[in-house]
């Protein structure tokens, strides 16, 4: 049963709510009790949406992803066919952007503590950008190349976390280099008279 546009209302407030306090004072430094007063409810009420903080947590997780997913959709619909040095310099600015699009909840994400909500963010964000990618744009590929892995989603889900990480750690790698790294893992035809993606 689908909810109700009050209930979705609802949750949305809850969700912005906690948005914000995770921005302003950080995930650890807010309690339920806060997001409640925020979202002018009562904690019980707060309950009834959520079991536990950790609950609105993972939604504002898989909103971030959606969002992740929504430009990943937008760069696919919006590429010129048969320009893969062009599509792959997109992707690498695409990344640098999400990755360090400056938030204070992306930011808390990183810190020690949040480990695990920051490994679940990437698990996430490889998992559906793998899936898009394999049933959308690996698929245009196809219609026009030989494709060169064996195992497509498998391998974006590795060049995806892979690449999260690498460019976490490496954010003065250029961007000549990581598009060369997405090429060679793999295996895209960049000869320039070639039809490609």
């Amino acid at each position: 049963m689908k909810p109700s546009l009050t209930a979705r209302l609802r949750r949305t407030q809850i969700i912005d709510s906690t948005k914000r306090l995770f921005e302003e004072r950080g995930i650890e430094h807010t309690s339920v009790r806060d997001i409640a007063k925020r979202a002018n409810i009562s904690r019980s009420l707060f309950y009834h949406y959520f079991s536990c903080k950790e609950d609105v947590t993972d939604a504002i997780l898989d909103d971030y992803v959606t969002g992740f997913v929504t430009a990943i959709q937008d760069w696919n619909a919006t590429r010129t066919p048969g320009d893969v040095r062009g599509a792959l310099n997109d992707c690498v600015r695409l990344l640098r952007s999400q990755l360090f699009e400056t938030d204070a909840f992306r930011t808390d994400l990183l810190k020690g503590k949040n480990a695990l909500l920051y490994q679940q963010f990437v698990q996430r964000c490889a998992e559906s950008l793998a899936r898009y990618l394999t049933d959308t744009t690996a698929k245009d590929y196809a219609r026009r190349h030989a494709v060169e892995i064996k195992h497509v989603y498998e391998e974006f889900y590795l060049l995806i976390t892979g690449l999260i990480g690498y460019v976490r750690h490496n954010p003065n790698a250029s961007d000549e280099l990581i598009a060369d790294l997405i090429a060679d893992t793999l295996h895209l035809d960049l000869e320039p008279g070639n039809k490609a993606v």
